[in-house]
Formats: C-alpha cells, sequence, structure tokens
C-alpha cells in the first residue's frame, strides 16, 4: 500500500491533482481532448482507496459502454502488477476477445479490491439493481427484449432463459395486426402507408410548392394509380363502400375512343370529376346523351368539405345498386399490404424511434396527442393517431410478458427507486462515491438516476468535455454539462487544459473552431507537444477524383516516411464519402484504419485525414433537421444541430498526434475549414484544367495565348515561331508517375472502349490498369457516362 501512496499522484499536473484530492462533493472534471482524463479517473478510484482507505464496496463507476469499463478495469489491473505481462497480453493484437475476457476475469478475482468495485454502464446497473430489488415496480425475472447485442451496452447475460426469444421489432408488428382488426385504424394506416410512403404527398403545406405538379400520381386503397387527389378520395370512397369500379376504361360510344373517369358496373354509372385544370366536358358529354348513358359529374368545390363530400357520393349511387351502401368490407392485412411490406417497416421504424424518444424524455404518450393534434399537418395528426395505440398496446403486452427493453430498465429503476424510500436508501448508502465517465454524454432519465443515487454527503465525480458532446441524435443533452453548476450547487470545476496528444498547431486550430459555438463552457486548452507544424489543406477539384488522389500520394509518402497502418486514420462524416478512397487505397496497397467520426471517439493516430469537407448535402456540416414528427417530441433547432456537427469536427481534429490532412472542394469548401486561421496551415492547390495540358505561354511575361496569336495582350510582345509550353504541375508529374494517364481528357473511343471493357465484366482494378487512371478516376468516369 505504501507504494500507491507514494506513486499515484506521480506524473499528474497540477490540475489533474487539484480534481483527485478535492473533498467538495460534487465535482465536475473538463477534460480537454488528449488531456489524460483516463488518467485521472483511474488516479482518483487508487487514491480513493490506498490514500484515503474507502472501501471499494462503496464505489460506484459509472461508463456508457462495456469496452470503455473493461478499459478502466484493464487499467486498474496494470497499475497493480510489476511485471507488465497482463500489458502486454492485452496490447498483443493477436490475443482474441474473448481471452482478453477470461484473463480479466481471472486477474479480477485474484485482487478483492478491484472485484469489490462496482464499475458497470448505466444499462448494466439498473439490470443489476431491478434483479435485486426491482419486484415492487415489476417482475423481476423479467426477461430481456432487444435488437442489439446486449453485449455491447455490458449487460453479461448467466443464462439464455432471461434472454426473450422475441425483439421489439417482432411486438410492435404483432401489435399492428392487431391493431388491425379495427376496420378504421386499418384503412387510415393503409391510406398514410399509401400518402406518405409510396406517394410521398407529405410536401402539401412542409415544403410549400411542388416540383412537376402536372406528372404527380396518387395511389389508391385498391392499390390503383389515379392522376389527382380528388380522384384518389372518389377511388377510396367506393372501395370503402366494397363498391366496383373501374378507373379510366377507354370506351367509344359513337364518335371517338376516350377515358371516363370511373365506370360502376353495379349501377351501369359513369362518373366524372371536373376541376378547372380539366379538358372541357362538352365533347364527352355530348357521346353520353348520344349513347343514352349515364353520367354523374362532381366538381372540386365539394372536395375539401368531408361532409358535402359524402352527401354528394350517397346521392349520386343511392337507387342506382340494388345493394344496400355499407362499409362492412372484408379487408385481409397480407392481401392488403402485400406490396407494401417494406413501406410498412419503415413505418414502424419511426414509430419504434419515437417509442424510445417518448421513454428518453420520460413523457407520457397520451399527452402527446394534444400536442401533435395543433399541428397544422394532416400527416403528423394521423401519424400519432395511428402510432400511440400502438405504443400503448406494446407497453401493455411487454408488462403482460415480463419483457424489459434498455430503455425500461432505466425507467424501471427510477420509478424503484422514487417509490421506495428504503430501496433507495439502500444504495445512497451502499455507495458513498458516484463516478460518471463521459458526463457530456448523459440524458435526463440518467441524470434523474444519478440524483436518486446521491445523498447530501456523497461525492459525486463527473469527467467530460462538452466540446465533445457527439450524440444528441441518441437523446443525450450537453446543457447537462454545461450548466453542471446550476444543477450541483456548490460544486467545483476542474478544468484539465494541457493537451498531450498533439501538436501545438492542431490545439490551437481546433481551439479556434469551437469558439464558434455559443453554447459552451470557455476553455484556452494549450499543446504539452510544441513541434511546428502547419495542418495540409487540399482543395480538390473532385474529391472522388483528385481528392483520392491527393490522399493516396500522401499516406504513401507516410508510409515511405516509417509510418504503419496504426499509425495512419481516415476519417469521415459519413461511411459512403470513402468509397472511393478505399478503392484507390485498397488498388494501391496501402492498407489505412478508417471510422465515421462518431466510431473514432477516443482513438488517436500520427496522422489523421477528414475527406468529405464540403458545404452542403453530403458534406460536412451535414445538417438534416429531423422528421418533424419527432419535433412534437422535442424540437430541436438548426443552429443546435450545427454546434453538435461542429463538435463532431473537433473531436475528428483532434484525434491527430501529429500531421493532419484536410480534403475539401474548391470553390465549395466547408464552412467549418474556413472557420481555421490561416497562420495554422498551408494549402495544397489543385491545378485547373488550362494547366493540367501543355499550352503556349508569352516567353516574355508567361501569359497563357493561343496558337495564333501574333501579339500578347498582356505586353504587347511580338510573339515568334518558338513559342514556350508551360509545364505539368507537380502534382499531374507525380500523378503520371503512377498513373501515366492521370489527368489526361477522356476521349470519344476511350468512352467507348471503357463501356465495352466494362460491360465485359472487368473490374475497376483491371481498367485502371488497361487505361493508365486510378480506380477513383475510372469509377467516376463510368458513374458520369451512366452504364454502371
Amino acid at each position: 500500500m505504501l507504494e500507491y501512496n507514494n506513486t499515484i499522484l506521480r506524473g499528474l499536473n497540477d490540475k489533474q491533482k487539484a480534481s483527485i484530492l478535492s473533498e467538495a462533493k460534487r465535482v465536475l472534471v473538463l477534460a480537454g481532448a488528449g488531456s489524460g482524463k483516463t488518467k485521472t479517473v483511474i488516479s482518483k478510484l487508487l487514491y480513493l482507496i490506498f490514500e484515503k482507505n474507502v472501501k471499494p464496496s462503496s464505489i460506484l463507476a459509472i461508463t456508457f459502454t462495456k469496452n470503455a469499463a473493461n478499459e478502466m478495469i484493464d487499467r486498474l489491473i496494470v497499475s497493480s502488477e510489476t511485471t507488465n505481462t497482463y500489458e502486454a497480453f492485452i496490447q498483443n493484437k493477436t490475443t482474441t476477445a474473448l481471452q482478453k475476457d477470461v484473463e480479466r476475469r481471472k486477474r479480477i478475482q485474484e485482487q478483492p479490491w478491484i472485484s469489490n468495485l462496482t464499475i458497470r454502464t448505466f444499462h448494466s446497473l439498473c439490470y443489476k439493481i431491478l434483479r435485486d430489488n426491482g419486484n415492487p415496480v415489476f417482475d423481476n425475472k423479467f426477461k430481456l427484449i432487444t435488437d442489439n447485442d446486449v453485449e455491447e451496452v455490458g449487460v453479461e447475460l448467466k443464462g439464455m432463459d432471461i434472454l426473450s426469444s422475441e425483439k421489439p421489432k417482432d411486438i410492435i408488428g404483432k401489435m399492428l395486426i392487431l391493431a388491425c382488426k379495427n376496420r378504421g385504424y386499418f384503412l387510415k394506416l393503409k391510406r398514410y402507408i399509401l400518402d406518405y410512403y409510396v406517394d410521398k404527398v407529405s410536401l402539401d403545406k412542409e415544403m410549400k410548392s411542388y416540383a412537376n405538379e402536372g406528372q404527380r400520381t396518387y395511389t389508391t386503397l385498391k392499390g390503383e394509380t389515379v392522376k389527382s387527389k380528388s380522384e384518389r378520395d372518389i377511388a377510396d370512397w367506393l372501395y370503402r363502400h366494397n363498391i366496383k369500379y373501374v378507373y379510366e376504361k377507354v370506351t367509344n360510344f359513337k364518335d371517338f375512343n376516350f377515358k371516363p373517369d370511373f365506370f360502376i358496373p353495379q349501377a351501369n354509372l359513369y362518373l366524372e370529376h371536373v376541376t378547372d385544370k380539366s379538358y372541357s366536358m362538352e365533347n364527352k358529354e355530348k357521346q353520353f346523351i348520344k349513347s343514352g348513358k349515364n353520367c354523374v359529374i362532381t366538381y372540386e368545390s365539394i372536395m375539401n368539405n368531408s361532409m358535402l363530400f359524402n352527401l354528394a357520393m350517397e346521392r349520386i349511387i343511392k337507387g342506382k345498386i340494388t345493394e344496400e351502401i355499407t362499409e362492412e368490407i372484408s379487408l385481409n392485412y397480407e392481401e392488403e399490404f402485400k406490396s407494401y411490406h417494406n413501406k410498412v417497416d419503415e413505418f414502424l421504424k419511426t414509430v419504434m424511434r419515437l417509442q424510445s424518444m417518448i421513454k428518453g424524455e420520460d413523457i407520457n404518450p397520451i399527452s402527446l396527442f394534444d400536442k401533435s393534434s395543433i399541428s397544422e399537418h394532416e400527416r403528423i395528426r394521423v401519424f400519432y393517431e395511428l402510432a400511440i395505440p400502438l405504443i400503448e398496446s406494446y407497453k401493455s403486452y411487454c408488462t403482460n410478458k415480463s419483457y424489459v427493453d434498455f430503455d425500461d430498465l432505466i425507467i424501471l429503476t427510477v420509478k424503484l427507486l422514487i417509490e421506495n424510500p428504503d430501496v433507495r436508501s439502500f444504495y445512497q448508502n451502499k455507495y458513498n462515491y458516484l463516478m460518471v465517465d463521459e458526463f457530456q454524454d448523459v440524458n435526463g432519465l440518467q441524470v434523474k438516476l444519478l440524483d436518486l443515487l446521491l445523498k447530501p454527503e456523497n461525492q459525486l465525480f463527473c469527467v467530460g468535455d462538452d466540446w465533445q458532446s457527439i450524440y444528441g441524435f441518441r437523446g443525450s443533452d450537453v446543457d447537462y454539462i454545461v450548466n453542471f453548476e446550476k444543477h450541483y450547487k456548490n460544486c467545483e470545476v476542474y478544468k484539465l487544459d494541457m493537451n498531450y496528444r498533439s501538436t501545438q498547431t492542431i490545439v490551437g486550430a481546433s481551439n479556434e473552431v469551437i469558439k464558434h459555438n455559443k453554447n459552451q463552457i470557455s476553455k484556452d486548452i494549450k499543446a504539452f507537444k510544441q513541434t511546428p507544424s502547419k495542418i495540409q489543406i487540399y482543395r480538390a477539384k473532385s474529391l472522388d477524383i483528385d481528392g483520392v488522389d491527393f490522399l493516396v500520394e500522401e499516406v504513401r509518402k507516410l508510409y515511405s516516411s516509417g509510418l504503419g497502418k496504426d499509425d495512419i486514420l481516415v476519417l469521415y462524416r459519413r461511411s459512403k464519402m470513402y468509397s472511393h478512397y478505399f478503392s484507390a487505397l485498397k488498388d494501391n496497397k496501402l492498407f489505412v484504419s478508417s471510422k465515421t467520426i462518431h466510431a473514432s471517439k477516443g482513438l488517436e493516430a500520427k496522422a489523421v485525414f477528414i475527406i468529405g469537407l464540403k458545404e452542403g448535402n453530403g458534406g460536412f456540416p451535414d445538417i438534416w433537421l429531423d422528421d418533424a414528427i419527432f419535433r412534437v417530441v422535442k424540437d430541436v433547432k438548426y443552429d443546435i444541430l450545427l454546434e453538435e456537427e461542429r463538435r463532431l469536427f473537433y473531436v475528428a481534429i483532434t484525434r491527430a498526434k501529429d500531421q493532419l490532412f484536410l480534403i475539401t472542394e474548391l470553390g465549395n469548401e466547408s464552412s467549418f475549414v474556413d472557420e481555421i486561421p490561416n497562420h495554422f496551415f498551408q494549402i495544397n492547390k489543385s491545378g485547373l484544367k488550362s494547366d493540367v495540358e501543355l499550352m503556349l505561354a508569352c516567353d516574355k511575361c508567361g501569359l497563357s495565348i493561343n496558337e495564333s496569336d501574333n501579339f500578347c495582350s498582356k505586353c504587347g510582345n511580338k510573339l515568334t515561331s518558338e513559342l514556350t509550353p508551360k509545364e505539368l504541375p507537380d502534382y499531374v508529374k507525380k500523378a503520371r508517375l503512377i498513373h501515366k494517364n492521370a489527368y489526361e481528357t477522356w476521349s470519344s473511343d476511350d468512352d467507348l472502349k471503357l463501356k465495352e471493357l466494362y460491360l465485359q465484366g472487368n473490374s475497376i482494378k483491371q481498367l485502371s490498369a488497361y487505361f493508365g487512371r486510378n480506380s477513383g478516376a475510372i469509377t467516376a468516369r463510368i458513374q458520369k457516362l451512366g452504364f454502371e
């Protein structure tokens, strides 16, 4: 123990030490990127146990993922050994995850001070509490239901009997079929699916205008396509009343062919609907009169009043058919939706996401009826009329079956602690020290759980960084860390502002970018490493062509300088941005780590490339205002989404230790790139086409000229027949060392040959070798010519 006393605080800076030594009951450690957050957390645990003589059983450490919990345990094991065998074992790349788990459990059991600690994810903690004490609020022999891997969130299963064979998506599907036994619900659902998933007519008021309005079609409940919303409503009325009809049947009574809107065989009746956009009815009416056929005309003026419309349809039909008009029609779910299963699945995914949001925000689903009912959009009102009954029946079904999903784990634990003071008191007395990692990622329900586990004399020690809060789309709320001092009075806040990972250039640039966020805690992060460097920015004419070439060339240089694949990391906002880069790297046998930025959090590399940094759709920032359906639960503004995108860019930048490369688009640079001050970077310019081809230049001033010019238009120099050709740019020269035809203009013969070889089944790699161009250029040309 004396060894620990002497070494626990060794190697820590003053602010790390101060946070660990703090006796305050509420502590927030703002740990900037690369500031030694994990080291601080581990040192705090060791300090409590070996210096403060705190019983390990009275310490609760909460993480967000099982991997984070395992990393914390691994660091504790490593801190206690003198031989370094365990550290070598877990860092060995040939060691499997299963082998690590087995060895980890063995080491934990050998050291009671570790085995008596409670280190769990939020879900794992709640699972254990409900198993041990949850019977007042639920059946504590519950079964877990999940569509995901339970191991990912840290719930360890001791037997598959506690995992339900049913998945949430199976249950919600079952509830939908049961709901459709109600005829009214069934027809409303089908109309909704057809309108908003098949015909996509939701643009009514939400988008204010239509594109190609005259080409829009509508799908009827019968599954036919008609030309207007009014015709669809008429067809649906006939379908709901079990009246057979034929739409636009080609007819010739006397003089010419034409297509009456509807023919109703049971009544031997034709029905035409007239709008101000309809063709003149004069010639048609003459044909009906000449042939002695019955035709009724409806007008657009009745279509916006459901009462008038129904009365008009009943007046038209009654007396003309012998059968009684009824809505008692036999409807079969499988038959009616056989062509729309994928659309129904999309609808159910939206319902499931809504359900998760409702649980995360701790909202009564019924209360959303009132909020949704005042929406000006029919789509939103109808969605909630369909979704809330499903959510309610899902809840009842799960309760009946003793099923609990991951959202329920926290909800039921909060309910248990609120309603049962004895259970709450037990855990408050058990855990005198609560530590929360990645506090910037908490949501309201998780904070409520923490508050219930606390009593005034317990210490809450939270570690996080508001600048790295990037999971708002999952429900996390950065406000809890930004306003920590308002939520927890008399707290102490420590800012770990020394970055031990990145160069001063990278740290300085990241500081300047994040300062554009309004909702943040001001910090001045400094770099421990003062290595002079510049961020490399490449402005590509085409991200998928010369942008790819630039990355391949720079990676090749990094390999030549001694870096390996684990030292290089390629990051992107969305996976589809990476396809051309991946193909080119693979073709050149450059085998680089690559991640979405969200997946890269916690990682680092000597050299980092961030690709796809263009403005607008498919770029970065990637601002997409969520479906208005979800804004009924929680309205997220554009500015809030932009700030999270900027935090995501900050996370990407700060993965780099020594070198950072940003690939943007010439003339359409990401606004985030523009936020980096000039002195932090240097530009690698892409050549324009006029620089790529050999061109003639004035031998006096160097101005580009045409072969037919007699005098230079700039300096007036008389031009001789011996004109000076411009030299190819360096990047073209380099590219042609690898691909001899790089940046050559494609000829029509090239295009024909490319099509021929591609359609014969030749691979991109084979085509690349044949044409002497990189795979990105081949792929882009295939896409442009449209024969992929």
